[in-house]
C-alpha cells in the first residue's frame, strides 16, 4: 500500500475475526517499526509488553472493561511510558558518546555538544525530588534566563509525564500503522484500570501505561459507521 493508503484503511477496529490469527513475525515487524517512531532526545523511555500468555489474555478482557476489541484480540500490547529509566538511557548515551570519542577525539564538536545534552541537560530536564522542589527551581531558573534569552522551560512532574508519553503515544501509532500495512488491524484502547492491569502483568513501579493496542483481523461490525472528523479550517491554522 502507499502511505495514502495505509492512513485511509487504518481505523480502530472493535470486532476482530476469531479464525485469523496473526503471525509471530507481523508482531514483531510492527514492534520494530514502533521503536523507529519519533522520540524526545532519542531517550526512548517507553516499553511494549506484548502479551502471548492466552491465561493473561483472558484475565486482561475485564481488566480492560470487557472492549469488545479486546475480547475478540488476538494479541494484546500494553505500551507503557518509562520516565524512571532516564539514567539508564543517560548511561546507554553516554557510552555511545565514549565509543565515538575514541575515534574522533574528545574535543570534537558533535562529542562535546553531546556530553552536555545528555550529561547536563537530561539530569536537569528529568531529575525529581519526589516533593517538587526540582520542578520549582527549574520554573524560576527557565523565568530569568527567559528574560533575556529563548530556552527550554523544564518543569515539574506533570511535564515530565506529558513527554514521555507523547514518545510513547507516538511509537504506539508506528505500531499501529505498520499492522496495517501488513493486513492487519488495531485499536487502541484508552478504557482500562490501570491497577489491575499492572498486577496482571507484574508491571514495574515505574511503569505508566499509555494505552493498550488490540491487534487482529478486524472485521465489518467492527467499524463503527464512517470516519467522521470536524472541519479541516477548524483544526488546522496557518499563520
Amino acid at each position: 500500500m502507499t502511505f495514502d493508503e495505509v492512513i485511509q484503511k487504518r481505523r480502530s477496529n472493535r470486532r476482530f475475526d476469531p479464525e485469523v490469527e496473526v503471525p509471530k513475525e507481523v508482531i514483531e515487524k510492527a514492534l520494530l517499526h514502533a521503536t523507529y517512531a519519533a522520540n524526545s532526545s532519542n531517550m526512548q523511555l517507553y516499553e511494549f509488553h506484548w502479551v502471548t500468555s492466552e491465561d493473561l489474555k483472558k484475565q486482561m478482557v475485564p481488566a480492560c472493561m470487557s472492549q469488545g476489541a479486546a475480547r475478540t484480540a488476538k494479541e494484546l500490547i500494553v505500551v507503557c511510558g518509562r520516565r524512571d529509566l532516564w539514567r539508564k538511557r543517560v548511561a546507554w548515551h553516554k557510552a555511545l558518546i565514549d565509543k565515538d570519542a575514541e575515534k574522533l577525539g574528545e574535543q570534537t564538536k558533535s562529542i562535546v555538544l553531546r556530553r552536555r545534552y545528555y550529561e547536563k541537560l537530561m539530569p536537569w530536564t528529568y531529575s525529581n525530588d519526589g516533593f517538587g522542589i526540582f520542578g520549582i527551581v527549574r520554573r524560576i531558573a527557565a523565568f530569568f534566563i527567559g528574560l533575556k534569552q529563548p530556552i527550554y522551560r523544564a518543569k515539574g512532574n506533570t511535564q515530565q509525564k506529558v513527554t514521555v508519553h507523547k514518545s510513547a503515544a507516538l511509537a504506539a501509532q508506528n505500531l499501529m500503522m505498520s499492522l496495517t500495512a501488513q493486513g492487519y488491524d488495531s485499536c487502541p484502547m484508552e478504557g482500562f484500570d490501570e491497577v489491575r492491569v499492572r498486577k496482571i502483568l507484574g508491571l514495574a513501579k515505574g511503569a505508566e501505561i499509555t494505552m493498550i493496542v488490540a491487534v487482529g483481523k478486524g472485521t465489518d461490525k467492527g467499524i463503527w459507521g464512517p470516519r467522521i472528523r470536524v472541519p479541516f479550517q477548524e483544526v488546522v491554522k496557518v499563520h
